[in-house]
């Protein structure tokens, strides 16, 4: 059976801040998670007008052999250890796919997202999903301040962190109850993989490393406040350009060229 949860992420931000907020993040992570042959590799981000309405589309490659067992790695395909993404920013409403190459229609794992300003996770379906969904989901909400990530970072750490630009943080006890400005992601995700004997196993794998991510990037996403905080959309845009060619340069670079430790 398909795993769908609603993940409800408060934000201590606007809904306008947001937006720039989360392309800043996404472009400062994906350095981060990019070197040595590995990471994002991004082929297209353009605006698209069509069917699905007005906005920015990005189709990302994620090289992902590190992230694999290394026996896994030295057998697997090359097509197993890729990932593609597609995504659909029609800001407010949003829709990422991913897929692979290797597993073709077997595996999916879909978000859609609802960014709600003026809001603290209350709304029942936000997203106006179909009742068959609203049957399956299951409804996750997320702290960001008191949820631990699986890698702790101090630096990312919004119960120690205050913003110098805006006053805001830190973030402590029930702040969402209580923090001003307020703004909600509420995000749906639907993961399918269609393997018999393991498909449950790796489906709650999947919506586990799903939460982490979420939780880790929402806390690095208010802890950099200070960073993005002024930035317009057009200062986004130039960065991702920036970014792309950056990403390139660091995917190239040899393993082999990194030092060494004893």
């Amino acid at each position: 059976m398909v795993v769908i949860k609603e993940y409800r992420i408060v934000n201590n931000c606007t809904v306008e801040e947001y937006q720039v907020a989360q392309l800043y993040a996404v472009a400062q992570a994906s350095k981060n998670e990019t070197g040595g042959g590995e990471g994002v590799e991004v082929q297209k981000n353009e605006p698209y007008d069509n069917e699905m309405g007005k906005g920015q589309y990005t189709y990302k490659v994620y090289h992902l052999a590190s992230r694999l067992p290394s026996f896994i790695s030295k057998l697997a395909p090359a097509s197993a250890l890729l990932l593609y993404e597609e995504a659909w920013n029609g800001y407010p409403h949003c829709k990422t796919v991913l897929t692979s190459p290797f597993m073709g229609d077997k595996f999916k794992i879909v978000y859609e997202t609802m960014h709600v300003g003026n809001d603290r996770g209350e709304l029942e379906n936000a997203l106006s999903a179909p009742a068959n969904v609203i049957k399956k989901r299951q409804v996750v909400r997320i702290d960001l301040a008191n949820d631990k990530p699986d890698k702790y970072i101090a630096e990312e750490d919004p119960t120690k962190y205050h913003s110098e630009k805006t006053g805001r943080g830190p973030l402590k006890g029930d702040w969402m109850k209580t923090c001003e400005p307020t703004m909600t992601c509420y995000k749906l995700v639907t993961a399918e993989f269609v393997w018999f004997g393991l498909q449950g196993i790796v489906e709650s794998f999947i919506h586990k490393a799903v939460h982490n991510l979420f939780i880790s990037f929402h806390r690095q996403l208010f802890c950099w406040t200070d960073q993005w905080y002024g930035l317009s959309i057009q200062d986004i845009r130039d960065l991702e350009a920036k970014t792309a060619k950056d990403l390139e340069e660091l995917r190239k670079q040899d393993k082999a060229a990194e030092p060494t430790t004893a």
